[in-house]
């Protein structure tokens, strides 16, 4: 492991990402103008209603300023408790331009895995000028993002030895592959990439001299999934006759799974991880003869032509001309155990078929399991889904089939006369309401493979791109990462902007804080942006004293009930890198943002994770130097040579004696 203390944080130069993120990340979903689909009131309608009834707007087109006297924008629950919040206890480091990985005094980063390092035994060095897929199917795969550490032993809150899985989210072949061009990739180049895609499981253990995991290549549970491993569907689709191909007519196996972006992990020790914008490995729609096919590839947006990524120059299954059905069986939720080595991953079509940023649990009252998500889309929406079984502690056979039979919510959210926010899980059930054969659902199938359309009819709040959704394990409050949405239009006072450039963090509490109620109160946590913008709220703590935050992406908790926030844009939107930012969520710090890391040029802000005694907090480096080429970086980090490497960092303290936690 590369140990290093940070370079002084400095402050940069206004500046803006390039569009390749737009382009390897979601094939420029997130970058045209995109109306809001639905039909459904936009949320920022929702909150302006709510806030004209309460007498805040001050006039048409008048900029709010939010105080903590509306419900929607006042104390959670927990805040209201009066406890003293204790906040992270850092001296919060400033925002920075700087090619590295800037860490708070008295923290330093270590270099962990790099893209490239062999994953498993018999896998060879990386070497950039001599790459091949055999090589990357078993090193760690490019553009690392969810981060889960799993200790060893299972069920143990051991934090000196355990399992990392890392997502490998996308590929940026310009940055990968010396003289790459984008209109005649190599098949050598296209399978590379597929290796590359997927997912790491890896061994590690603490170094007790430096505090910082050291990998362990020979432990028995390394391993790599990528975009040919075995998979099974198993739930309401596996087997329906959309997601049968010519190579698999069961529709109940596929090869792979493709742009795994955020996750969550079960309350029986495996990884939930979720396949994004899988729109844009597939092509030539416009070919496709079955007009509902062809409706249903353009609600999730697969391209009329030829893929970005061209792909399907090489492999059948990518071109929709020739295997109409192959993107149904992606766009799902899938469930792997990292301590099984030899367990075949699911996809669990239950949970509904949309771009996933991330499936996060927590337990109903009666020990049933409920898993959030959301829909990384301009005006898409938050999902629930509630199992019909029940969770048994000791019994991890019946828990590994939970997954497969429940019920899919979408959320609604309004306001009540009074102007406080209420909400209502809409329930995505076959023959109920209008999902009926009367608008084209025949099955519950039909339902999970279309949920979005499902969505739509129910009546569900299209949001400006739900990212990160996550249950607190202390209160119980959901917290959701509105990462932003430069599509909309319309202006808002309480949510002012055309576009929403800054993105917002919100919060609710389920009806008698049961994960399986139907209904929930909810307001603002964070609308982020700079400080010294009016329309920014930090629940009600001063402006001039946080840190400036925006689009909100990853989200994790410590014990000290604060919120972690990791970005994705703000060399966008605030002209600095992407950053960690940590929020009190209670006492007279709640609201108070301080950034406590910073990644390098061209970088998102991955994970992120903490280890059970919080010594260890994991960063997943994702894409630095992205919107250049090999031949000419914007970034060299990690290792000061060209070409960058999206790698997995660890921090500890400097000095790690006396156990001290990441946040003390």
């Amino acid at each position: 492991m590369e140990l290093g203390r940070s370079s002084l944080p400095l402050l940069g130069q206004a500046g803006g990402r390039s569009l390749q993120t737009c382009r390897w990340k979601c094939a420029y979903d997130c970058f045209h103008d995109k109306p809001n689909r639905s039909g459904n009131e936009p949320f920022t309608s929702v909150v302006e209603r709510g806030l004209t009834r309460r007498g805040f707007l001050k006039g048409a087109g008048a900029a709010l300023v939010l105080t903590a006297a509306t419900p929607l924008v006042g104390g959670s629950a927990a805040a209201q408790t009066g406890r003293n919040g204790r906040g992270p206890g850092f001296e919060p480091i400033a925002p920075s331009m700087v090619d590295d990985v800037i860490v708070p005094d008295g923290y330093e980063y270590g270099v962990l895995l790099r893209w490239g390092d062999p994953v498993l035994p018999d896998a060879p060095a990386w070497d950039f000028n001599n790459q091949s897929p055999e090589a990357q199917a078993g090193q760690f795969g490019y553009n690392c993002d969810f981060v889960a550490f799993m200790p060893l032993p299972s069920r143990s809150s051991n934090s000196g030895r355990g399992l990392v899985w890392v997502n490998h989210e996308y590929t940026n072949p310009e940055v990968m592959f010396p003289g790459y061009s984008s209109d005649s990739p190599t098949a050598a180049q296209v399978d590379i990439e597929r290796m590359a895609h997927g997912g790491s499981i890896v061994t590690v253990k603490r170094d007790r001299r430096t505090g910082h995991m050291q990998f362990v290549q020979d432990g028995g549970w390394n391993r790599r999934i990528h975009a040919e491993t075995p998979m099974e569907l198993t739930g309401p689709a596996a087997g329906d006759a959309l997601l049968r191909t010519s190579v698999d007519p069961t529709g109940t196996q596929v090869a792979g799974m493709l742009n795994n972006c955020a996750g969550g992990v079960t309350p029986w020790g495996t990884i939930l991880t979720c396949e994004e914008n899988f729109h844009q490995y597939f092509a030539n729609r416009a070919a496709v003869s079955d007009d509902r096919v062809a409706d249903l590839h353009a609600r999730v947006g697969i391209p009329e032509g030829a893929s970005e990524r061209k792909w399907e120059l090489f492999h059948s299954r990518y071109d929709v001309a020739q295997e109409p059905n192959e993107p149904f069986r992606f766009g799902w939720t899938v469930e792997i155990d990292p301590y099984d080595p030899t367990f075949t991953p699911r996809k669990r079509t239950a949970l509904g078929r949309y771009k996933h940023e991330g499936a996060t649990t927590r337990l109903t009252a009666d020990k049933r399991v409920a898993v959030y998500s959301g829909d990384d889309e301009v005006f898409e929406y938050i999902y629930k889904f509630v199992t019909v079984g029940r969770y048994r502690r000791n019994d991890r056979a019946h828990n590994l089939g939970l997954l497969d039979e429940g019920t899919l919510y979408v959320a609604r959210f309004d306001i009540d006369e009074d102007g406080n926010g209420v909400g209502e899980w809409l329930p995505l059930v076959f023959g109920e309401g209008p999902l009926t054969p009367e608008n084209g659902f025949a099955s519950q199938a039909d339902v999970v493979i279309d949920a979005r359309r499902a969505g739509d009819l129910v009546g569900a709040t299209p949001m400006d791109r739900p990212e990160d959704v996550e249950p607190s394990p202390l209160t119980g409050a959901v917290y959701a990462a509105l990462t932003n949405n430069t599509s909309r239009t319309e202006p808002n006072a309480a949510n002012p902007r055309s576009p929403n450039r800054g993105g917002h963090v919100i919060e609710w509490n389920e009806d008698g804080n049961d994960a399986a109620a139907t209904t929930f109160t909810w307001r603002f946590l964070l609308i982020c942006g700079d400080p010294d913008d009016p329309t920014t709220y930090f629940a009600g703590f001063p402006k001039e004293l946080v840190s400036p935050i925006s689009s909100p992406d990853n989200l994790l908790f410590d014990r000290r009930y604060n919120l972690w926030i990791a970005t994705d844009g703000q060399p966008t939107f605030l002209g600095h890198n992407d950053a960690f930012h940590v929020v009190p969520l209670s006492g007279d710090s709640r609201g108070h943002v301080q950034q406590f890391l910073s990644v390098p040029v061209g970088a998102e802000a991955c994970g992120p994770e903490l280890t059970p005694d919080e010594q260890t907090l994991f960063c997943a480096v994702q894409h630095p130097g992205e919107g250049s080429t090999a031949a000419s970086p914007s970034s060299t980090w990690p290792d000061r040579r060209s070409p960058p490497r999206p790698s997995l960092v660890t921090v500890v303290k400097a000095d790690p004696r006396g156990g001290v936690r990441i946040g003390t």
